[in-house]
C-alpha cells in the first residue's frame, strides 16, 4: 500500500471510529495533510461520517479549493480544516467535532481542563473561539477562509479548541493522534461534568502532570489505534 493509499484509509477508519464513539454523528469530519505535499490535505466529500469510504475522499488545496476537476459536493466547512494546516505547519490532522459533552464549556464560564491522565493533551486553558466576536450574528458555521484562519488564531499552538454554540475542533501530528484527542476530549468533558456535579472542589491535572502524561500516551498511541481500527474496518 503506498503512503497516499495508507493515509487514505486511516481518514476513512478515523471517521468511522470516532462515528463508533459518539463523537461524530450525522455531521463533522476528519482530515489529513498529504504525506508528500505539505500544501494539500484530504477530506471525505459531503458525507455523514460514518459512511465514508476511500472513494469519497477528495484532495483540497489549502485555500480548500478541490483538486483534480473532482465535481462532488464538498463541506460547507472545508475551511476550518485549510486555515488550520496553513497556520500549524506541525498539524497533520484535524476533526471537527459537536460532540455533546463538550457543546456545554463553549457555552459556559467553566473551562475544559484535564481531569485523569488521558486527556494531558488538554493542559493549560481551552480557549474557546466564539465566531459572534468576528463576524457579527451568523449561522455558527465556518464557511469562508476569514472565518477558519480566526478559528485556527484562537486554537493557536494548542491541541484543542471549543466552538460556541458549535462544537470542538482537534488538532494532531497524525490521524491516530488526532483521533484520540477528539476522543478523551468528549470523555473529559463528561467525566468533568459529573466531577462538578458531586460538589466540592474539583482536582484538576496540574501543567507538569498534564505534560508528563501527554508524553507517556504518545508513546503508546498505535495501541487503542489498532483496537479501533480493527473495529472500524474490520481488519
Amino acid at each position: 500500500m503506498t503512503d497516499v493509499a495508507a493515509l487514505i484509509e486511516d481518514v476513512v477508519a478515523g471517521n468511522r471510529i470516532l462515528a463508533q464513539q459518539g463523537v461524530l454523528d450525522g455531521f463533522g469530519h476528519v482530515s489529513a495533510r498529504h504525506p508528500s505535499e505539505p500544501g494539500r490535505y484530504f477530506l471525505s466529500r459531503s458525507l455523514a461520517p460514518e459512511l465514508v469510504t476511500a472513494d469519497d475522499v477528495m484532495l483540497y488545496d489549502l485555500d480548500s479549493n478541490v483538486q483534480n476537476g473532482d465535481a462532488r459536493r464538498p463541506y460547507l466547512e472545508r475551511f476550518i480544516h485549510g486555515e488550520i494546516y496553513k497556520a500549524r505547519p506541525d498539524v497533520m490532522a484535524v476533526v471537527h467535532s459537536h460532540s455533546p459533552s463538550v457543546i456545554p464549556f463553549a457555552a459556559s464560564s467553566i473551562k475544559l481542563r484535564p481531569i485523569y491522565h488521558m486527556s494531558g493533551f488538554l493542559r493549560g486553558e481551552t480557549e474557546v473561539f466564539d465566531i459572534r466576536d468576528h463576524f457579527g450574528c451568523t449561522d455558527m458555521l465556518v464557511r469562508n477562509a476569514a472565518q477558519g484562519a480566526a478559528l485556527a488564531a484562537t486554537l493557536g499552538a494548542r491541541g484543542v479548541a471549543l466552538m460556541r454554540g458549535h462544537g470542538f475542533v482537534a488538532v494532531g501530528g497524525s490521524v491516530p493522534e488526532v483521533i484520540y484527542r477528539a476522543i478523551y476530549t468528549e470523555l473529559n468533558a463528561s467525566m468533568q461534568q459529573r466531577a462538578i456535579g458531586l460538589g466540592g472542589t474539583v482536582t484538576y491535572l496540574d501543567e507538569e502532570e498534564a505534560a508528563l502524561a501527554e508524553a507517556t500516551n504518545r508513546g503508546v498511541l498505535e495501541r487503542p489505534w489498532l483496537m479501533w481500527k480493527k473495529k472500524a474496518l474490520g481488519h
